[in-house]
């Protein structure tokens, strides 16, 4: 995401590399290319040229310090300015001081708002709480349906009326149901339409009269681009938002409603969907989006998905392989599914500092298929071959029979073993400077491992460290790496 408006930035501060200062002269090159870049991001013009003058006002005759050059403090003052657009900082779902909260969900159809449903009841219950999902969408073929499907999935149970009770009883007899079995939060899931119109919002208007909502979230397509702006301004002037939930970030998404909601609305951006699984959807830190756009990574998001799918002991024991060259093809195939599990490669490469400009979507795509070609052949093994590679080295039929099980060539798994072998080694170098075992050397991906080896030692001092911050300097040895954008 974001990678179109990450290059655009990128090409802002060169006009301004190699200057003593920064000067109302100077400043204009970057400002237009900072102007171009969000109107080609789909930000509404309104936001953006505010945003270019305040630009402008801050960077135009600050001090630089000795050491920082312009364009770095120009990046600077950028990146403090999207932080403060997109709201600031992090804004937690509301609850209630008497149980339940309730939520009500509303958007257009087709931005998500039933899938997000059910990813905001499956937060919940991960952090100890017990929500109860409420299907009100009576006009959508299957919306029922789906959410009972998705509730059943996850495991939160879903309240229905059916599709012949008017939406506005159906929330309140929902939310009766959560009063008198103890649930904490309740999710209305309302109707959407393909576009706005009165009758869509009187009835959001009836909804939200039956049961006195805490939340007023908006669903809102990150895709549509500048049109959030208008859905937002309309929403929020009949219904009353409070927040919203921006969907389908892991598409190609240009990025301008993200920059949008919070100006038009003065509401903020409460939850991110990355991606179609359930368990896709993320609390909104500007400042970390702020990073993606400018393309410096996003360590502490990375953490928190590591800190969910990785246990310590996992990793000390896969260190220790590491150590001792042990470290075998069911290790292996075990650390590919952990990445799956924690989304898509892409996406946690562009996690990485500096990885977001070095790494395009064609050595994502070459890593992703060789990753799968070696899952395939890994499927192929015994388990012996799998635990003693040398094996497979010394003896060519083992090969030849995984070659024809694995529907590849036999110089195809030649060439596997031999990247295997070396990235063995290169992985016992690498393990001596605190990286995350069996996720450096990734094959496919054209070298790269310096920052990502970066990225994964913030993941493992966590896990070692105190759950609470990142692990002291002590644990982390520094890794030189080439100057890249995220280095401004």
């Amino acid at each position: 995401m974001f990678d179109e408006l990450s290059a655009r930035f990128e090409d802002a501060v060169k006009s301004l590399r190699g200057e003593a200062q920064i000067s109302e002269t100077n400043i204009d090159g970057a400002l237009n290319e900072v102007r171009r870049a969000l109107l080609e991001a789909d930000v509404s013009l309104p936001v953006v040229r505010e945003f270019v003058e305040d630009v402008r006002q801050k960077a135009v005759g600050v001090e630089v310090v000795r050491g920082v050059s312009p364009d770095q403090k120009f990046i600077q003052v950028v990146q403090e300015q999207l932080v403060e657009v997109m709201g600031g900082g992090n804004a937690p779902l509301a609850r209630s001081d008497s149980s339940p909260t309730v939520v009500l969900m509303a958007g257009l159809q087709g931005a998500g708002k039933t899938t997000a449903t059910a990813k905001l009841a499956l937060h919940l219950n991960e952090q100890g709480r017990r929500a109860l999902m409420v299907a009100a969408d009576v006009y959508r073929p299957a919306a029922i349906d789906q959410l009972k499907t998705l509730g059943n999935q996850i495991g939160i149970e879903v309240f229905s009326l059916g599709s012949s009770s008017k939406p506005e009883e159906i929330a309140a007899a929902g939310l009766t149901k959560a009063r008198e079995e103890d649930f904490d939060t309740v999710l209305v899931d309302t109707a959407g339409r393909l576009q706005i119109d009165s009758q869509m919002m009187e009835e959001m208007v009836r909804i939200r009269a039956a049961v006195q909502p805490d939340e007023v979230l908006l669903v809102v397509d990150s895709m549509i681009g500048q049109e959030a702006a208008d859905l937002t301004r309309v929403f929020h002037e009949k219904v009353g938002i409070t927040g919203a939930v921006l969907t389908k970030l892991d598409g190609d998404t240009r990025g301008g409603a993200a920059l949008s909601i919070r100006k038009i609305s003065g509401q903020p951006i409460k939850f991110i969907g990355t991606g179609e699984k359930v368990e896709a959807l993320q609390p909104f830190h500007p400042e970390r989006m702020a990073s993606r756009i400018l393309g410096m990574g996003d360590v502490l998001t990375l953490v928190e998905k590591a800190q969910k799918e990785v246990e310590i002991a996992d990793v000390e024991k896969m260190q220790k392989k590491l150590q001792e060259a042990t470290f075998d093809f069911s290790d292996f195939l075990k650390q590919m599914r952990l990445i799956k599990r924690m989304g898509s490669l892409g996406g946690l490469m562009k996690m990485i500092p500096g990885m977001s400009n070095k790494i395009d979507d064609g050595m994502l795509k070459q890593g992703e298929e060789q990753l799968k070609r070696i899952e395939a052949m890994i499927g192929s093994m015994t388990t012996d071959e799998r635990q003693q590679p040398e094996l497979l080295a010394a003896q060519p039929s083992r090969r030849r029979r995984i070659a024809i099980g694995s529907g590849y060539k036999p110089v195809e798994v030649d060439k596997v073993l031999e990247e295997f072998q070396k990235m063995r080694g290169f992985m016992q170098q690498m393990s001596k400077g605190g990286g995350m075992p069996g996720m450096e050397g990734l094959p496919g991906l054209g070298g790269g491992g310096g920052n990502f080896q970066q990225g994964m030692g913030a993941i493992q001092g966590q896990r070692k460290g105190s759950r609470g911050g990142m692990a002291s300097p002590k644990r982390q040895r520094p890794i030189k790496k080439k100057k890249g954008f995220g280095d401004l």
